[in-house]
This record gives C-alpha cells, structure tokens and sequence, in this order.
C-alpha cells in the first residue's frame, strides 16, 4: 500500500513539476475570457429581445433604429453649441421642405423608407435643389448610406446650419455632399453602430450585420473623401453616447470642404 501510495506521490510532483506559473495563469485568462463571453451572448440576447417588441416609431425616444437618435429629452448633453430646433419635430419621421435658392431642408429622425422618401422628393424638384440641409438627431443606416449616395450621384452640397443638430448617422447623409459645410453653431456628432432590428436574430448573426454595416459604412465614407478618424471615433464612442466634433476636427477628418461661417443660418 505504502508503495502505491507512494507511486501516487510522486506522480503527483511530478505532474505539479511540469504544471508552471504560466500554465496556471493561461488556464485562469482562459476562464475569464469563456465568463465574459457568455455575459456578452446574455446582454446581446436582450438587446434583441427588447428591439423587436415593438415596430418602429421614430416619435417614440425607446425605440431605436440600427444607429439610435441621439436626441432624448432637452438639448443634448455636452454639445459644443444649442440645437434650436423642437426635440418633438426632430423625434418624428424626417420631411423635406425646400426653401428659396435651391436649399432643401431635412428634418426629423432617418425613419426606414426615409431614402425612398427622399429620392422622390428630388425626383420631383428636377435640377432645382442645389443644397441638403440637414438637421436631423439620426437613424436608419441603411437609409442615410442610400440619401448619401443618392447625394453625391446628383452633384449636391451639404450643409448644417446654425441651431441645427447631425448626430449619429446624419453625419452619414452629410458625407456625400460635394461641398460640406456647417455652421459655427451646428451641433455635429457620431457613435457607435447599433443593431436594433426588429427581427429575431442570433448574438452571431447580430454581431455580423453589425460588422457588415461597419464595413459598408466606412467603404462610403473612403470614397466620399473623409479620413478613417472619423468612423474610428464613432466606434470608440458607447451607443448611448455622443462623440461630439468641432469645427476644426471637421475640417481634420474631412466631413467640412469649407469654413465653418459658410452655412446658411436657419
């Protein structure tokens, strides 16, 4: 008995021999690292269970499109200037009303269909709108990509006029002006990607329409000449959060091709 318990022993130090501190602290990291993953699958899979509850309605602050209006209630926290429009007109579905001299405004959330909404309203105006003016809290990615596009393809410029907000993907839509220009009070941020569609989707599958929508988004911003800083700061910036830009880091990353005094006042 002594003998096998013996044997015992010193298999045992033998295999606590080989077993270094390195060993153990790569087992422990691993440990944390399987914990930490499965919280991230838990939190993604509420995330999704409290987006599709609900059909979108872009009066209502709780629910939110793949990027989130960044306007709840009041002026937004931190904002290098005053957003002087109505939090409850920039809560409803973006409308389009042109102005003299060829200047479109658009108002209001990027509600789904926004683009189509938008690509008729040009239609129906022919050559003369020459400037989008946006003032908008965001939306729909998907619908910004196509208002950008739709943007750059007729030759028009962009602007944020003073008072006026372009948060989250409204700085999308901005991007695709052949001339971008924003006033010295325009109040201009971005955050990160946000999945909030109603489907039911998978923590994987939700992870990879984000990261398809990332991709997408920066490809568009490369060919509407603005620097990668730009979508690298939203990404940094939490969903719920703004990441605000001054008039000097809009002209660093490209989103402004003029002065900050060249914007129409609203």
């Amino acid at each position: 008995m002594r003998t096998v318990d013996g044997g015992m022993m010193s298999g045992l130090k033998a295999f606590s021999a080989r077993v270094d501190d390195g060993m153990l602290m790569r087992a422990f990291f691993h440990l944390l690292l399987a914990a930490a993953l499965i919280f991230v699958v838990i939190d993604f899979r509420e995330i999704v269970a409290q987006n599709a509850a609900a059909p979108f309605d872009p009066a209502d602050p709780a629910v939110q499109p793949i990027l989130p209006p960044a306007l709840t209630t009041g002026e937004p926290e931190n904002a290098p200037g005053d957003v002087t429009t109505s939090p409850d007109m920039l809560k409803q579905a973006i409308r389009f009303d042109l102005q003299p001299g060829g200047v479109l405004i658009a108002r209001g959330a990027i509600d789904p269909g926004a683009a189509e909404r938008f690509k008729t309203e040009i239609e129906a105006r022919g050559e003369y709108v020459k400037v989008v003016s946006l003032d908008s809290p965001g939306g729909s990615v998907a619908d910004a990509l196509a208002m950008s596009k739709l943007i750059r393809d007729r030759q028009l410029n962009t602007e944020v006029a003073a008072g006026a907000l372009c948060a989250s993907s409204c700085p999308i839509v901005m991007a695709g002006g052949v001339e971008r220009r924003a006033a010295e009070d325009a109040v201009i941020g971005v955050h990160q990607v946000f999945n909030g569609s109603r489907e039911q989707l998978s923590p994987e599958r939700a992870m990879s329409e984000a990261q398809h929508t990332t991709a997408e988004v920066t490809r568009h911003l490369d060919a509407m000449g603005i620097k990668p800083s730009l979508w690298q700061k939203a990404m940094e910036t939490p969903p719920d959060r703004l990441a605000y830009l001054d008039a000097k880091t809009l002209r660093e990353v490209g989103l402004t091709t003029e002065g900050t005094k060249a914007a129409r006042a609203k």
